[in-house]
């Protein structure tokens, strides 16, 4: 079967499921799709973590291409761009 010869569709998907892999970054992921994008300190406010807590679980969510920051003054906006990852949250937190 073809589907056994595509190793990377399976590395590139199984890359996202442990981005998402931990309750914080899952969090925040939904967090972002509900507000279409937030800076730190909206984060940090609704989740009542340190700051420096966020930062990691953002890192690893860039680093993974899930999410991408965007300057704007003094904050960095942050939105969710992976196209995969909208329906991974809609299938786990049906309305």
């Amino acid at each position: 079967m073809d589907i056994f010869l595509n190793d990377k569709i399976f590395d590139e998907n199984a890359e996202i499921l442990k981005a998402l892999a931990h309750p914080v970054r899952l969090c925040i992921v939904k967090g972002l799709l509900a507000c279409g994008g937030c800076n730190v300190s909206n984060i940090q406010n609704c989740l009542n973590m340190p700051q420096s807590t966020i930062s990691q679980h953002l890192s690893k969510l860039k680093s993974s291409g899930i999410i991408e920051g965007e300057r704007n003054g003094l904050e960095i906006v942050y939105k969710v761009i992976h196209p995969k990852v909208e329906p991974i949250i809609s299938a786990l937190f049906p309305q």
